[in-house]
């Protein structure tokens, strides 16, 4: 067995709370910076444009990208051979805490129905997998209201098939209009069960963006959707244009005959995600 120890969990999850709410990933920079190449709207070109440049700015000053740096998403992939010195939720509890604390990020969890705020950005959503290995993996991501609020979930009847998924999945992005602050990355989870595929739905958002799924017929089908999704005007932030979404990610996973559930989780153009391993 080898040991990991939660202090080094809570000081990496800090970092990396920090590190995703200042310093977006290259795959998102290159493929707004193709977007801004492509769009042929001046307002959305130019809209493009500030994303970037804000980006670049957040990332040399070290500061937030935007004023809702979200709430905490953890995945955490545990190898069969770890052993803590503690618990692992309490770790990155404290480094999630910690985190939002030292680099001065809005703490926006609050309880749900009296609205009181926890005021340290806990608790986090942690989801738990056993791997094979001795090594823990770490996938945070700090997921915005904006976008997160613009998701939607279906329970359809598996006669709508695969043209009523489609449906679907185009409807909710587009009654999303501008609210998810566009050009978003659109996940979408298909199959499983009410909560499976909701999961699927957020674990899709994960992927660098523009990576196809490795089965061919739900690649081709991200290619379909995200062409169908980018033809509805929406555009950069909502003002109108060719590009509404950089990409469209799914995932599935088999389901009762007698369901066929759909979940699409929409992801802003700040598509925040940072990954380590101890």
């Amino acid at each position: 067995m080898r040991k990991v120890s939660t202090s080094d969990i809570t000081a990496k999850v800090s970092e990396l709370c920090i590190e995703a709410a200042c310093n977006l990933g290259t795959d998102v920079i290159d493929a707004i910076k193709s977007a801004e190449e492509r769009e042929e709207s001046v307002l959305g070109k130019d809209v493009l444009g500030q994303l970037v440049y804000n980006f670049e700015l957040a990332n040399k000053e070290h500061r937030p990208m935007c004023q809702d740096t979200g709430i905490t998403i953890v995945y955490a992939e545990v190898g069969r051979e770890v052993e803590f010195d503690g618990s692992l939720d309490e770790a990155i509890h404290e480094g999630v805490r910690q985190g939002y604390d030292k680099g001065y990020l809005r703490k926006s969890v609050c309880d749900p129905l009296s609205r009181v705020n926890t005021t340290d950005n806990t608790p986090a959503i942690i989801h738990t997998t056993i791997v094979e290995g001795d090594k823990l993996n770490l996938t945070i991501a700090t997921k915005g209201a904006g976008s997160e609020n613009m998701s939607g979930l279906a329970m359809l009847k598996p006669s709508q098939g695969v043209e009523g998924v489609k449906d679907f999945i185009i409807q909710v992005v587009k009654d999303a209009g501008g609210n998810p602050c566009p050009p978003v990355v659109v996940g979408v989870g298909i199959g499983g069960s009410f909560e499976k595929c909701a999961m699927l739905s957020k674990k899709a958002i994960m992927r660098t963006v523009g990576e196809a799924n490795a089965d061919p017929e739900i690649a081709a089908l991200e290619t379909e959707l995200l062409l169908s999704i980018n033809n509805l005007g929406i555009g950069p932030m909502g003002f109108g244009g060719m590009i509404t979404a950089l990409a469209v990610h799914i995932e599935k996973h088999p389901c009762h005959i007698a369901s066929l559930p759909v979940a699409v989780n929409m992801q802003c153009h700040a598509d925040r995600h940072k990954h380590a391993v101890l």
